[in-house]
């Protein structure tokens, strides 16, 4: 062992150069290489994964907008949010571990401590938040136009808000919540661990909350949808299928989501209290899980989004004459009037 002033005896210079090359070919975790061989080929893996689906996002985006019209306006805002979230991932997965963190599991940091690279940890978990929210505001987007769809035909008179404006007032509200939570962290008042809860617990309520509104508004839609269709004798088949995809798939996403977030919340909770810290919890092993679970999950469903925005848009191209939007009819017309220009796009 190393003397408690920090010299070197002679006797101890072999066990020491001995050690060394045995500790960096057992764990790569050594200073320079913060991460195991499976986690540096994993990083360069899924951050592959989202980097392709950077570039699938960009150039979706640029075809819709190329197409121009209102109509394209909300899934030109997908796109954009796709585009953003899986980006922000990619730049995560691929910057080098070693330039953002001292270790690759969880270590307490505090801000401005001059022994830790707190800088590289506090940019890494604001990375992390920034591409969280760009994701859930994919599904806070389609939720509010759900909504807003809904509100018509049910309550026909109601007054109604720009769905646009209630979106950027929800997300806006989750930026707030990051944003105090990165001052708390720079002012000192918690380190980078209590940071991660912060975020663990922000997540794992909003993934609650959509689960709950995909699955009663994806069911109200069923039934106008099934209903309007009916009287006016037109097919809404397809739109029902594009309902069922998101919320399936959508549900499915946001409860391992909301279980992940709440494990992980719950265990570094009481280790916290009974160690004051969360090192020993989250071994190589253990993280490697989470962030397999965790990431994965988010590339699958980024591509499901891009698979249902793509095949309404190929099918709509063929079955309305390049038109980019289906519609659903105007419940104020009623089949009376059977008025083709009654009809309002159906965001889905």
């Amino acid at each position: 062992m190393l003397p408690s002033n920090g010299t070197v005896t002679g006797n101890s210079t072999s066990l020491i150069f001995s050690n060394s090359t045995s500790a960096i070919a057992r764990n790569k975790t050594d200073i320079g290489f913060p991460e195991t061989s499976f986690e540096y080929e994993t990083d360069l893996f899924i951050g592959a994964l989202f980097l392709a689906t950077t570039v699938v996002a960009a150039r979706r985006m640029i075809w819709s907008r190329e197409r121009g019209g209102a109509e394209t306006t909300v899934v030109t805002a997908f796109y954009s949010l796709i585009l953003m979230t899986s980006a922000l991932r990619s730049l995560w997965f691929l910057i080098p571990r070693s330039l953002i963190a001292t270790t690759y599991t969880p270590t307490p940091m505090m801000a401005f401590d001059p022994n830790v690279n707190w800088g590289g940890a506090f940019f890494s978990q604001i990375l992390v938040s920034a591409g969280s929210l760009c994701l859930f505001s994919i599904f806070i987007l389609i939720l509010v136009y759900w909504a807003d769809i809904l509100k018509k035909y049910f309550f026909p008179g109601a007054r109604r808000n720009k769905p646009m404006a209630t979106f950027l007032i929800l997300v806006g509200g989750l930026a707030l919540v990051q944003i105090f939570n990165a001052i708390f962290f720079l002012l000192g008042f918690y380190s980078s661990e209590a940071m991660m809860l912060v975020n663990a617990v922000l997540l794992a309520i909003v993934s609650v909350i959509c689960v709950c509104e995909i699955t009663i508004f994806s069911q109200k839609f069923r039934t106008v949808l099934m209903t309007l269709g009916a009287i006016n004798q037109v097919s809404t088949e397809s739109q029902v299928k594009r309902i069922m995809w998101i919320t399936v798939t959508g549900n499915l996403f946001f409860v391992t989501r909301s279980v992940l977030e709440l494990i992980f919340a719950a265990s570094s909770t009481i280790w916290y209290f009974k160690n004051g810290n969360l090192e020993t919890i989250f071994s190589h092993k253990i993280w490697d899980i989470y962030v397999w679970i965790k990431y994965v999950s988010e590339v699958a469903i980024l591509c499901l989004m891009l698979y249902i925005l793509q095949s309404r848009f190929t099918k709509d191209t063929v079955t309305n004459g390049g038109g980019a939007y289906s519609k659903i009819p105007d419940a104020q017309e009623g089949a009376a009037q059977n008025n083709p220009n009654s009809y309002e796009p159906l965001v889905v």
